[in-house]
């Protein structure tokens, strides 16, 4: 059993994202005999699951917090993240995918909004081409990486400092930098835990699934994908790219943010998010 640490995120301060959280319950879902999946739930109404990045849940707070207000919002801590079991046989973020899938079934979950970001992004989009109860009924995918796309290198994360992270993943990179110096210990194994995963999860290939660009013209459900135009972790045109390949997607620029845009443009985020429900 892996040991758990408090949430934690890269390359963000804890007041700017602590602020959005919302009261939740937690419980645990045995999806597989050897896979519990942690979860926190707030809200009530239609369902949308949303899926964090390689920070952690806190991550998405500010989303999970917006939608609180209106529907039943579930946020899975990815197995491996803050401490939460992951089996050996895990290690591809398609089987994560696929674990995922069978967690709505577990919920019984439907007319679901699937929303997420970075390599929640990338999970969310193989849930869909995996959906076979079609339970997913529209996606948000934000600054997503997954895809291989010609002439858009995904900025390797890996080799990035502290302070790299903060630049190349905020518009306003002094804002949310973090000196490691200043953590406690345990928050220091928690980062490298969560990275450690992260790294078996996607790091080879690099934050990619060869196949993926080409498979997304198997989606035919109402698609956002947003980008913040200061991303240099993935930039907005490959965002656009991975828009393109995907029947009928709609692309959104939110301004002044970077991979985060719910955290830095909150606002902008959710007014581009609540506008494609409606049209959709």
């Amino acid at each position: 059993m892996s040991k758990k640490f408090p949430q934690q995120t890269v390359g963000a301060t804890p007041t700017a994202l602590e602020s959005a959280m919302t009261t939740a319950t937690t419980r645990t879902i045995e999806v597989r005999p050897d896979l519990p999946i942690s979860l926190s739930e707030a809200g009530s109404g239609p369902p949308v699951v949303i899926l964090h990045g390689g920070g952690g849940p806190v991550t998405v707070a500010s989303i999970g917090a917006h939608f609180a207000q209106t529907r039943r919002v579930v946020t899975p801590t990815h197995p491996g993240w803050n401490g939460a079991v992951r089996p050996g046989w895990l290690t591809r973020i398609e089987e994560l995918a696929t674990v995922y899938v069978d967690l709505l079934d577990a919920l019984d979950l439907d007319d679901v909004l699937v929303v997420g970001s970075s390599i929640g992004g990338w999970i969310a989009a193989e849930m869909a081409l995996d959906d076979r109860r079609k339970r997913i009924r529209r996606l948000v995918l934000i600054d997503s990486v997954g895809a291989d796309v010609p002439g858009q290198p995904i900025r390797d994360f890996f080799a990035l400092d502290a302070r790299g992270v903060a630049e190349y993943s905020y518009h306003d990179g002094d804002r949310f930098y973090v000196d490691p110096s200043t953590l406690p210990p345990e928050q220091l194994e928690l980062r490298g835990a969560n990275m450690a995963t992260l790294r078996l999860l996607a790091g080879d290939p690099y934050m990619h699934d060869p196949s993926l660009l080409g498979r997304l013209g198997g989606l035919s459900i109402p698609t956002l994908v947003l980008w913040g135009d200061s991303d240099r972790i993935v930039t907005p045109d490959y965002g656009r790219a991975i828009a393109a390949a995907i029947p009928g997607a709609r692309f959104e620029i939110v301004r002044n943010a970077g991979h985060l845009p719910h955290i830095e443009q909150p606002a902008a985020t959710f007014r581009a998010i609540d506008g494609f429900l409606s049209d959709s």
